[in-house]
C-alpha cells in the first residue's frame, strides 16, 4: 500500500526508538562488565525474512550478522516458528556471529497470528569455554579451539526457558551466571522490542507498517546509489596489512581490495587478500559485507538510517578460501585487527572520489583477557577489557585521542569497576605524548593502561599495530605503534607478540598495554606553529619532537614560539625531505588511483 511522507518518518524514528530502547534495557541489565560498562552489544529490528529493518549504531558490523543469524533459524526451523519462541545461535559459519563469544538472541515478533518480524540482540560473553579463559585464544587453529558453538536452537517454547540449554552453556563457561545472566538480559530486551513493535502496529496497522519497511529498504539503496552515481567512475586500488595471524608472528596478512564503480553500480573485489590464516585472523562474508556498508555510511552521511537496504546497493567478490572467505573449521574468533584493516583499506581506496573526506588510520582495536579464581568466593573470573587509541587525523582536524575507532564502538570500562570486581590494580592510564603522527593535522594520542596483578591468572591478548603502524595521509606520519610488556621495569621484562594466549601471570607482576597512535594528515610543516606549542603545553608533543617533526623551535621553557629559529628549521627539514615526501604516497592516474598500504612499513 502507499504511504505518504509523514507517517514514513514518524514510522521510521518509532523504530529506530524502539531498538534504542531495547539497547538501553540490556546495558541496564547486563550481568557483566562487557555488557554494563563496555556495551559490547547491539539490538536490532528485522522483517519475517531476516532483513533489518532498523539498527540504532552500537556495533555497525552487526547489520551483516543479523540477517544471516535470522537466515539460519528460518533454514532450521521454517513454519515451525510459533509465538513465544526463542532462539539462540553463535556459530560464525552456520550464522553470522562475528566470533563464538558473540551470542545472537532472537525472538519472532507476532501480528494477527502471522510470523512479523523478528527482534535480536547480539552481545559478547565473557566466556564459553575453550582452552583459555575468555574464549580468545590467539593460537585457536580450527574453529573448535574457540569455546562452544551453538547452530540455531531454540531456547523458549511458549515463553518458557528450556533449561537444558542453559545447562550445557553453563557447564562450558568459567563464568555460568555472568553468561546465563547476560542472556536472560537479551532475551528480555527482545521481549520489550516485541510489545513496543506490536504497538507500534496497533497504532498505524500491519499494512502501512509493512509498507514502511519495504519503503525504508528501497529509501535506503537509493540514496547510497545516488550518492554513488555522483563519483567519478573507475578502478581504485588499496591495500593494508595485519601484524601476524597470531601463528606465524613474522608473516603479515595483506587485505587487498580492487573498488570498480560504474555508474551508480560498485563492487568491491577481495581477490588480492590473503589467503586464510592457520590462525584467528579471518572474518566470515557477512562481516565483510558489513564492513563495506560501514565505509559508505561514513563517506556519504554518518547519520545515515541504517536497515539491510544499504547492502543491497553495492556488491562484494571475496575469494573463496581467502582470509575473507574462510573455508570450515579455519578459525575466526580475533576477528578485529582484521576488519579493522579491511576498513582502512577501503577508506584509502575510495580516498579519491571523495578528498574531502580522507583520514589517516587509526589504531584499531584491542582487549585485555585476565582470567583465574578469585581469592575471596573461589568462583571463577574473566576480566575482559577493550582498550582505545587514537584516532587517524582528518582533512580538516586533528584525530581524537583516546577513543575507538572504525566500527569499534564500545567503552572503556571505569577504574573504580575494574579494581572493585577483579582482583587488580590500574597503576597508570594516561595518554602517550608524542604517540600521534605529525602532520598539517596531528593524529590522536594511544594511551598507555598499566595493572599490578593481586592473583595469580591466565593472560591474553587480541591486539594490532604493534609491528605496522597506523598509516599517515596526504603525507602525514604514521603514528606510534602500540605494545604490551610484562614487568616493563624489572630484570624478567618480558614483550609480547600482538596476539598472545594464556601468558602466566603471578600475583605481584605488572603488565603494561601502550595502544597505537593515529596517523597524521597533510605536511607537518604546514602545521601552524601556535598549534604545535598549545600541543606542547597540553603535554601531547614533546618540544623536541615539535622541533623534529614540526620545525617548531621553542624559546626555553617551551612558553613561546622562536619565529625566526622556527623559519630556518622549517627550511632544512623541507630540504632535507625533497624531493620525497614525508609518509605514505597517493598517486592519481585519471579515475583510478593506487595507494601504497602498510607494505612501505615492513622495511625496518
Amino acid at each position: 500500500m502507499p504511504i505518504d511522507a509523514v507517517d514514513l518518518e514518524v514510522i521510521k524514528a518509532s523504530l529506530s526508538g524502539i531498538v534504542q530502547e531495547m539497547q538501553n534495557s540490556l546495558f541496564r541489565t547486563g550481568f557483566s562488565t562487557i555488557v554494563r560498562e563496555s556495551q559490547d552489544a547491539s539490538c536490532a529490528l528485522m522483517n519475517a525474512d531476516g532483513d533489518v529493518v532498523a539498527q540504532h549504531v552500537v556495533l555497525p558490523l552487526h547489520i551483516g550478522a543479523f540477517p544471516a543469524c535470522c537466515g539460519a533459524v528460518l533454514e532450521k526451523f521454517g513454519g515451525t516458528i510459533a509465538e513465544g519462541d526463542g532462539f539462540l545461535i553463535n556459530h560464525p559459519y552456520q550464522g553470522g556471529s562475528p566470533h563464538a563469544p558473540d551470542m545472537c538472541v532472537l525472538t519472532p515478533a507476532f501480528v494477527e497470528g502471522a510470523l512479523f518480524g523478528f527482534c535480536g540482540s547480539i552481545a559478547h560473553k565473557g566466556d564459553i569455554g575453550g582452552p583459555v579463559p575468555g574464549s580468545c585464544s590467539g593460537q585457536a587453529r580450527e574453529t573448535f579451539n574457540e569455546g562452544l558453538h551453538l547452530p540455531a536452537v531454540r531456547y523458549q517454547r511458549g515463553f518458557a526457558q528450556n533449561v537444558d540449554i542453559e545447562r550445557i552453556i553453563a557447564a562450558n563457561s568459567r563464568t555460568p551466571e555472568l553468561v546465563i545472566g547476560d542472556i536472560r538480559g537479551q532475551l528480555g530486551s527482545d521481549r520489550l522490542g516485541e510489545r513496543r513493535l506490536q504497538e507500534l502496529v496497533g497504532k498505524y496497522g500491519k499494512d502501512k507498517v509493512l509498507a514502511s519497511f519495504a519503503r525504508l529498504f528501497e529509501t535506503g539503496e537509493a540514496r547510497v546509489r545516488a550518492a554513488i552515481a555522483e563519483w567519478a567512475d573507475g578502478r581504485y586500488e588499496a591495500e593494508r596489512f595485519v601484524d601476524d595471524d597470531g601463528i606465524t608472528l613474522e608473516q603479515p596478512v595483506r587485505i587487498h581490495v580492487v573498488a570498480e564503480k560504474t555508474g551508480d553500480r560498485l563492487n568491491f573485489d577481495f581477490s588480492g587478500s590473503a589467503d586464510q590464516t592457520q590462525g584467528p585472523a579471518n572474518i566470515r562474508p557477512p562481516l565483510v559485507q558489513a564492513a563495506c556498508a560501514y565505509a559508505l555510511i561514513s563517506l556519504i552521511d554518518p547519520h545515515m538510517y541504517v536497515s539491510s537496504g544499504l547492502l543491497r546497493a553495492f556488491s562484494i567478490t571475496a575469494r573463496d578460501g581467502s582470509v575473507l572467505n574462510p573455508r570450515f573449521p579455519a578459525p575466526v574468533n580475533t576477528y578485529n585487527p582484521t576488519v579493522h584493516a579491511l576498513v582502512d583499506t577501503l577508506f584509502a581506496a575510495l580516498a579519491p572520489i571523495v578528498p574531502g573526506k580522507i583520514r589517516a588510520d587509526g589504531s584499531g582495536s584491542r582487549s585485555i583477557i585476565i582470567g583465574g579464581r578469585t581469592t575471596s568466593a573461589g568462583k571463577g573470573y574473566v576480566q575482559y577489557e577493550i582498550v582505545a587509541g587514537g584516532a587517524g587525523a582528518r582533512a580538516t582536524k586533528d584525530g581524537a585521542s583516546a577513543i575507538t575507532v572504525n566500527q569499534s564502538n564500545a567503552r572503556i570500562a571505569p577504574i573504580e569497576i575494574i579494581e572493585s570486581e577483579f582482583p587488580t590494580r590500574v597503576q597508570r592510564f594516561e595518554l602517550i605524548r608524542d604517540s600521534g603522527g605529525a602532520g598539517a593535522h596531528r593524529g590522536g594520542l594511544g594511551i598507555r593502561r598499566e595493572y599490578r596483578n593481586l592473583a595469580d591468572a591466565r593472560f591474553s591478548i587480541r591486539s594490532m599495530k604493534h609491528v605496522i603502524p597506523p598509516n599517515g595521509a596526504a603525507g602525514g606520519g604514521t603514528g606510534r605503534p602500540g605494545d604490551i610488556w610484562i614487568n616493563p621495569d624489572g630484570e624478567g621484562a618480558k614483550r609480547l607478540p600482538t596476539r598472545y594466549a594464556d601468558y602466566p601471570l603471578k600475583a605481584g607482576d605488572i603488565f603494561r598495554l601502550d595502544t597505537p597512535g593515529g596517523g597524521g594528515f597533510g605536511d607537518p610543516l604546514k602545521r601552524p606553529p601556535e598549534c604545535v606549542l598549545a600541543d606542547v603545553r597540553e603535554g601531547y608533543v614533546s618540544a623536541e619532537a615539535a622541533e623534529r617533526d614540526y620545525g617548531v623551535v621553542l624559546t626555553a621553557g617551551g612558553r613561546e614560539v622562536d619565529a625566526a629559529a622556527t623559519a630556518r628549521q622549517r627550511v632544512m627539514l623541507r630540504q632535507r625531505v625533497q624531493p620525497e615526501a614525508a609518509g605514505p604516497t597517493t598517486s592519481f592516474s585519471g579515475a583510478s588511483a593506487r595507494h601504497s598500504g602498510s607494505r612501505d612499513n615492513l622495511k625496518r
